[in-house]
């Protein structure tokens, strides 16, 4: 028999007393803690974990991320943007004080900053509570970091037509591929005129979009290649009118044979 707090009693001595399943110690009287850390508090971290795991697959299956095309070295009007999650440091970049001649501002020192502080956070507050309000300085530091990550990734995101991106950057689909015809008068115009956009095989590229499976008509194609359309600006095309005929004509018949 023990005395004492945690007394136990054993009815008899050749039964050993610690042959009972694991029972967490009573943390009553320590402040600040108030479970054991294994299984309980662990077990929570666990399963709040699993719920937002597959909260997040649900999400990635029910929306998922836009595929672009192949990478093509030889096009010089694709932008590049990072993922999601780094798309605050792409708009810091984009301020006059983290670019140009601060670009090692921008790029190492208040990077280093924020993500510093966020590091000394726990030695700069060494209040033994754990309630927000008895930790101000660690709370502070965290809810600044959020919003300035929140804000600079929101203004980001606000200046980008996703799906006009990925409409516009979208990978052809191996039936929509046909051969071109090099000897085709069209086609000499168009590697003038249109390639450095659109792509040598019209498969588009950057902000320009593919030509291939499109459903303007041979008068709206004209069109577009005098007045422009969306991003593309008027006057791009600077031919002559047989040009401008051959042009549509070869573009038409391109996506005649991918119909």
């Amino acid at each position: 028999m023990k005395k004492g707090k945690g007394m136990k009693f054993v009815g008899d001595s050749r039964i050993k007393a610690d042959s009972e399943p694991f029972i967490p110690k009573d943390y009553s009287e320590y402040p600040g803690r108030t479970e054991a850390f294994w299984p309980n508090f662990l077990l929570k971290e666990w399963l709040v974990g699993a719920v937002f795991l597959v909260g997040f697959l649900c999400l990635t299956i029910a929306h998922p991320s836009p595929l672009e095309g192949l990478a093509d070295p030889t096009s010089s009007t694709y932008i590049p943007l990072p993922d999601w999650y780094f798309l605050f440091l792409y708009q810091l970049l984009k301020y006059n004080y983290a670019s140009g001649p601060f670009v090692l501002f921008g790029i190492l020192i208040l990077p280093g900053l924020a993500f510093g502080g966020l590091l000394l956070a726990p030695f700069l507050d060494k209040g033994p509570g754990r309630r927000p309000p008895q930790r101000p300085i660690a709370v502070a530091m965290m809810i600044l970091a959020l919003a300035a990550c929140s804000w600079l990734t929101y203004e980001s995101v606000a200046h980008v037509d996703w799906e006009a991106r990925a409409e516009a950057n979208k990978p052809i689909p191996p039936g929509e591929k046909v051969e071109i015809n090099t000897d085709d008068p069209g086609y000499e115009v168009f590697k003038n005129s249109c390639a450095s956009c659109h792509g040598a095989e019209l498969e588009g590229g950057g902000a320009a979009p593919s030509l291939i499976g499109i459903e303007q008509t041979p008068e709206e194609i004209a069109d577009i290649a005098k007045n422009g359309i969306g991003s593309m600006p008027p006057g791009v095309f600077k031919g002559s009118d047989q040009e401008l005929k051959q042009l549509v004509d070869f573009i038409a018949s391109v996506n005649g044979e991918a119909k």
